[in-house]
């Protein structure tokens, strides 16, 4: 891992930038002390990131479980009971991850997985903009389309535009011109660039305004990262461990399944996504990252860190940033924890201005109208299941959205399955005397899902027409396909119907088939 630190470094400290003001703001959104976010990103990168084979996944602290954890800190009699049931949650996943469980991942259809990416670009780059303003009253991290400020996506740009900072719009303004200079081709060739990247060329500036601007007409404190300051004889009340005197709390155990199996779901779909997005195409082994989740939420509960997941946020920023190998994960862990306890007054100089800047990027990065153009030459089952979980996630939340995609999904997919349920399909029309006749050919797999189309297509038969079933490649026979073609036969013989059944080789398949032929004469 440390052969690419040429390109893991630089990654590293981008991934650092966008991950500390989420790791204060989900925390914050979640109703816990700021410094549990900070711990969770800590562990996220120097626990998680060792043990996964992910090479660009990013794990820390999720906006998708601000509700879960916000819901379980007020349920709960104290914040140590809470840590309790992030270690169970740990624990469960551990035995998911033994069970196997991650194979889940791979049924997600990749219309959704890409639509998921979108939507998040899309949230990504509106949430941002009252940031870039200067208006920073919904949390860093917050992905819901109703805020906890009581306002939504939409009616927080307004109140945006009702609240500009001129200091933040310049600062925000000149890091895009410097992160979009970045990206041209002739920069990308100057020597520099390839170890300042232009995400901390942004913030380095962003800071400089600041500073230059101190005093009426600047930044507010609420207007930057707000860090709190320790001393280091402080260090140790950074710790809370959990209250094992609740083990036998039914409420704890029900809140660490919740926490075990949300955590899981939204990593499985991250590591989906970051594969996708990884130019390498690396594939990660979802069950060992499971197993590297579980250990990281064990770590975060027992020293009073949030609960952690994947998230597809920083993963993408460190594939943007050309990260090589899991070494930028480590490395941002890292420089979340020496960063903190040396220089908070340093950090406390940035602007969530900056910030935006560098997120409103990576938003765009994902949700780039190439994609949406991309998809609907697929063909609108790919595209219809793609714009229905992009719409849904923006609007609702990222498991809600994801779960009408599926949905979605799978109806097209029936409907497809019922509008052509056969490799092939002829009728010809009889000429001579001889009767019409209706050639079938089945897949190798028939099964319930072509029971449908396959009913229909048989009751389209007139009296008196022969039918050619052709089954000759077919190796598994769903039962179900099974009734419908011995209740064919047996109107068959009522309608004056012949019905040819071509067998395969296949020794079930056509024993099945030549008892129907038998019995059909």
């Amino acid at each position: 891992m440390f052969k690419h630190l040429k390109q893991d470094l630089p990654a590293s400290l981008v991934v650092f930038l966008v991950a500390l003001p989420l790791c204060l703001g989900i925390a914050l959104a979640s109703g816990a002390p700021p410094l549990a976010g900070l711990i969770a990103g800590i562990i996220g990168g120097l626990i998680v990131a060792p043990i996964s084979d992910s090479a660009v996944g990013v794990s820390g602290p999720a906006a998708g479980l601000a509700v879960i954890v916000l819901n379980g800190i007020n349920s709960l009699p104290t914040y140590e009971t809470f840590l309790l049931a992030v270690v169970i949650g740990g624990l469960v996943q551990l035995v998911l991850g033994a069970l196997k469980a991650g194979i889940i991942g791979l049924y997600f259809p990749s219309s959704v997985i890409q639509g998921m990416l979108s939507a998040i670009g899309i949230i990504i780059f509106l949430k941002q903009i009252p940031h870039a303003f200067g208006y920073d009253a919904d949390p860093e991290g917050d992905i819901k389309f109703i805020q906890p400020d009581g306002q939504n996506t939409f009616s927080e740009l307004a109140m945006a535009l009702d609240n500009i900072t001129p200091t933040a719009v310049v600062i925000s303004m000149v890091g895009l011109a410097i992160l979009i200079l970045w990206e041209r081709p002739f920069m990308k060739k100057q020597g520099f660039t390839k170890v300042l990247p232009g995400s901390l060329a942004a913030v380095l500036a962003g800071v400089g305004i600041h500073l230059a601007t101190l005093g009426d007409g600047g930044l507010s404190a609420a207007q930057l990262v707000q860090l709190p300051i320790l001393q280091p004889e402080q260090w140790g009340s950074l710790i809370k461990v959990p209250d094992f005197s609740a083990i036998g709390s039914r409420e704890v155990w029900m809140l660490g399944v919740t926490i075990a199996i949300v955590a899981s779901l939204e990593t499985l779909l991250c590591v989906e996504a970051t594969d996708k997005l990884d130019p390498h195409k690396r594939v990660t082994p979802t069950n060992r990252e499971l197993i590297a989740q579980g250990v990281g939420n064990m770590f975060s509960g027992l020293i009073g860190g949030l609960p952690i997941t994947q998230v597809i946020v920083r993963s993408s920023a460190n594939i943007q940033t050309g990260n090589a190998t899991k070494m930028s994960a480590i490395l941002h862990g890292a420089w979340l924890l020496i960063l903190f306890l040396l220089v908070p007054q340093v950090l406390n100089l940035i602007p969530l201005a900056s910030l935006a800047a560098v997120l409103i990027l990576v938003g765009y990065k994902l949700a780039k109208p190439e994609t949406f153009v991309r998809i609907y030459k697929r063909g609108g089952r790919q595209f219809v299941p793609f714009v229905v979980t992009v719409l849904a996630i923006v609007f609702t939340d990222l498991l809600v959205g994801i779960g009408i995609g599926l949905v979605v999904s799978i109806v097209s997919i029936l409907l497809d399955h019922y509008q052509r349920p056969f490799v092939g399909f002829r009728y010809e029309e009889g000429r001579d005397g001889q009767p019409d006749t209706w050639h079938l050919e089945l897949s190798e797999d028939v099964t319930f899902l072509h029971k449908a189309g396959l009913r229909k297509a048989l009751s389209n038969v007139k009296n008196g027409g022969h039918v050619i079933l052709d089954a000759s490649r077919t190796l598994r026979l769903d039962v179900d396909v099974r009734d419908v073609i011995e209740d064919f036969r047996a109107r068959a013989v009522e309608d004056d119907i012949s019905l040819e059944i071509l067998s395969p080789d296949d020794a079930e398949v056509t024993w099945i088939l030549h008892d129907f032929n038998k019995r059909a004469g």
